[in-house]
């Protein structure tokens, strides 16, 4: 009879909300976070007889994670992992690797009698910026990010010449709506970069390339996206992009008499084509466990 062992394992304290309110001028700055914190090392004792003398409470960490925003303080999500990773590893002697995951979701300023208000936001309907920080023994990696980033273009783009077999319904279109919304993460090979400047542009490389591309499918879109942030970027390794197809089908208006030259679609949220891909240099240094996830660990 085979042996049972313990296998790959991890453990942290998963979407901590942490709001941090500079206050220090009489115009407040705002970040608004979601932080989990994953912790690696040899917890086998925990496991295997309920030994908890190795393992730094949940709590601690999301105690440290709260500390943390006070002292030293939220400029960029991706700073802020950096030096809360670097905390466990560092000086939490069990822990050989640290993974914190971050979104930053967006505020922009009320506008009152005509300027902006010092110290009220409204809450911006747009997507969600994303890092991932991990440390260990060997090295360190970031990861940038955004999800929920919402697009649709109204033509400049088709789907035909597909396979075919004997279930396949679906009419080749010159001319349709292509919708999306969009998750892509890039890898860095530096720790040291101007974080907001580059998620800025990153993103508008990748609205250019699905505004302006004459698609043929969404693969070559998401092909373009990801070459277009690796022409302009060089210290990015690697785009990894998944896009939903949110489909908008045309509506037959024939029982009315009317003709539809795609001008009213049904927008149908399930079921949804799913493509992904990952656009890399080829000779990007390895990943080590930069995509290594922690909320997804059986996703």
């Amino acid at each position: 009879m085979s042996d049972i062992i313990l296998g790959k394992n991890q453990y942290g304290k998963a979407e901590n909300r942490v709001v941090r309110i500079y206050r220090d001028s009489p115009r407040h700055e705002i970040h608004d976070l979601n932080v989990s914190t994953c912790l690696r090392g040899d917890f086998s004792d925990a496991h295997l007889a309920g030994d908890q003398s190795r393992v730094l409470p949940t709590d601690t960490q999301k105690q440290t994670a709260y500390a943390y925003a006070k002292q030293p303080g939220i400029t960029t999500i991706e700073e802020y992992g950096l030096v809360l990773a670097r905390h466990f590893v560092k000086d939490v002697q069990p822990v050989t690797g640290a993974r914190i995951e971050i979104d930053e979701y967006a505020w922009e300023r009320a506008v009152v009698d005509g300027a902006e208000h010092d110290h009220t936001w409204i809450r911006k309907g747009q997507e969600t910026r994303t890092a991932a920080v991990t440390v260990d023994e060997d090295g360190e990696w970031i990861v940038g990010g955004l999800k929920d980033l919402v697009l649709l273009k109204s033509t400049g783009s088709e789907f035909a010449g597909f396979l075919t077999d004997e279930y396949t319904v679906l009419e080749p279109t010159h001319d349709r709506v292509m919708a999306t919304s969009l998750v892509a993460q890039w890898r860095f090979t530096t720790t040291d970069a101007d974080w907001d400047d580059i998620y800025t542009g990153v993103k508008a490389r990748m609205v250019e390339q699905f505004a302006v591309l004459q698609s043929l499918a969404l693969q070559q879109t998401l092909f373009h996206m990801g070459k277009a942030v690796l022409e302009n970027y060089p210290m990015i390794a690697e785009v990894r992009l998944s896009a939903p197809n949110k489909h908008h089908f045309v509506y037959d208006l024939s029982p009315f008499g009317l003709e539809n030259n795609n001008e009213v679609f049904h927008a149908d949220d399930r079921p949804y084509g799913l493509i992904q891909a990952t656009v890399a240099r080829d000779d990007a240094p390895p990943p080590g466990p930069a995509w290594d996830l922690h909320q997804g660990w059986l996703a």
